[in-house]
């Protein structure tokens, strides 16, 4: 299942989930990217946004208005739909109406794979390769990984260090795939000091040492999350 957190209150654009996106609201055009890879399910604080899912044939369903995060967000939309705890579980956000669907299908391939094979995962995420100019943008979060693919570290500063010749960072895509039970683990683990620093929720299942699984996709697309984002890329 792909589920979408659609949270209306965004402090930086608000109501931006609704926003038009070339003739229709940015969390229907971001289910439309999807739509074809699993069912999709919305998962709103707003009596709005189900109305517009429903009206264009989307699953939709009420959670909390106190959810400090998405992630939390699907994990009580998955509980309230009672499903297996080996259900894959895609995040997307609202906020990526340009996503490639086969970014997202990298992500649950990965997810189907580690769990046939029995390896120990608590989430699967992707990165795409970036140059040393996007590497100084704090809003591109960087990643770190290991021979194996997993990640060692996710941060705003530009990482690692480059002391030598790094020609290439890896920037990380923040589409997060889980079985449900690793999603209702994740959402049980203490918050971490380094997550509250950087201000990044992954960070919490680094720090408590859980794997996070990485492929590579190349993507095109940019998250909107300010109107300056949607008026570079609409072109207005």
């Amino acid at each position: 299942m792909i589920i979408i957190p659609a949270r209306m209150d965004s402090s930086r654009f608000p109501n931006k989930v609704l926003v038009d996106i070339n003739g229709l609201p940015m969390v229907i055009a971001t289910a439309n990217r999807v739509k074809d890879i699993d069912r999709v399910l919305i998962a709103t604080d707003s009596k709005e946004v189900i109305k517009v899912a429903k009206s264009h044939g989307f699953d939709a369903v009420m959670t909390s208005s106190e959810h400090k995060s998405g992630t939390d967000r699907i994990n009580e939309a998955s509980s309230n739909f009672n499903l297996k705890d080996d259900e894959i579980i895609i995040n997307v956000q609202a906020d990526e109406p340009f996503i490639e669907s086969e970014v997202v299908q990298k992500v649950y391939d990965r997810v189907k794979k580690a769990k046939d094979d029995d390896e120990e995962f608590m989430i699967v995420s992707c990165y795409k390769s970036i140059d040393n100019f996007h590497a100084d943008d704090p809003n591109l979060v960087k990643v770190v990984l290991d021979s194996n693919q997993k990640a060692i570290y996710f941060s705003r500063s530009k990482i690692p260090y480059n002391r030598g010749e790094i020609k290439n960072y890896f920037g990380h895509i923040g589409i997060y795939g889980f079985t449900k039970k690793s999603l209702s683990d994740f959402c049980s683990l203490p918050t971490a000091p380094i997550e509250d620093i950087e201000k990044l929720e992954q960070l919490r299942a680094v720090f408590h040492d859980k794997n996070i699984l990485m492929v590579e996709v190349e993507t095109n697309s940019v998250g909107i999350d300010t109107k300056e984002d949607l008026q570079r890329v609409l072109g207005y």
